[in-house]
């Protein structure tokens, strides 16, 4: 009898998993349709009579990002809603540029693992692990290196050259998302106590209305 338990605790594991995971596409193509009227976890689908060649491109990875700004970078995304032809699929992709000094603050993909590639630079890498061990793993990498982001960890770029930096990322979502954490915490709309950040941070309130004002 607790045989019989076991097994079907392992069949009901295994059917849970099996369900939980990203289903195969059921044919060719799925392009986005983001004006249809159903709405689903993805796009619905455009009419595959409607589908152009445009559905399944994109220009202009080529261009130098501004890098004007207070992080010193730049993401070109090519994600879903820049190729509607990336719909179910499960992948999409970035082009970052960085100024000398620039970072790309510290992020996390909920959706998507990312694996980034330079291609021109230096550039400092790192994603810290969950709790409790919050262990920094970081390096330094050089023009042709790659390094790989799991799935939701929060994870930075640092230009370390002397001159300006490429890098391109591909990322396992059509959608990854992006939660840059200090937007997050804050920038939020409505703001988070700065009592509940105060305690969080262990700094005084006024600490915490004064970074609430920079985002």
């Amino acid at each position: 009898m607790a045989i019989k338990i076991l097994l079907l605790g392992f069949l009901a594991l295994t059917c849970s998993l099996i369900s939980a995971s990203d289903s195969s596409p059921l044919q060719d193509f799925c392009v986005a349709d983001p004006n249809g009227p159903v709405k689903v976890n993805g796009f619905a689908c455009k009419s595959a009579m409607a589908v152009k060649a445009t559905d399944f491109s994109f220009s202009g990875l080529h261009i130098t990002g501004n890098t004007s700004n207070p992080t010193g970078s730049r993401v070109t995304a090519v994600t879903v809603a820049q190729v509607p032809g990336l719909n179910t699929l499960g992948i999409s992709m970035a082009r970052i540029d960085y100024a000398p000094k620039g970072i790309n603050p510290p992020h996390t993909h909920p959706r998507a693992t990312e694996i980034l590639t330079v291609v021109e630079g230096r550039i400092e890498v790192g994603f810290v692990t969950s709790n409790p061990d919050n262990r920094l793993i970081s390096t330094v990498l050089q023009k042709g290196d790659v390094f790989v982001f799991p799935i939701g960890l929060i994870h930075f770029q640092h230009n370390v050259g002397k001159g300006n930096a490429v890098a391109i990322a591909a990322l396992s979502s059509q959608n990854p998302g992006v939660i840059t954490i200090a937007n997050a915490v804050f920038g939020s709309k409505p703001d988070i106590s700065t009592d509940i950040l105060g305690k969080a941070f262990q700094v005084d309130n006024g600490v915490i209305a004064n970074l609430q004002a920079k985002f």
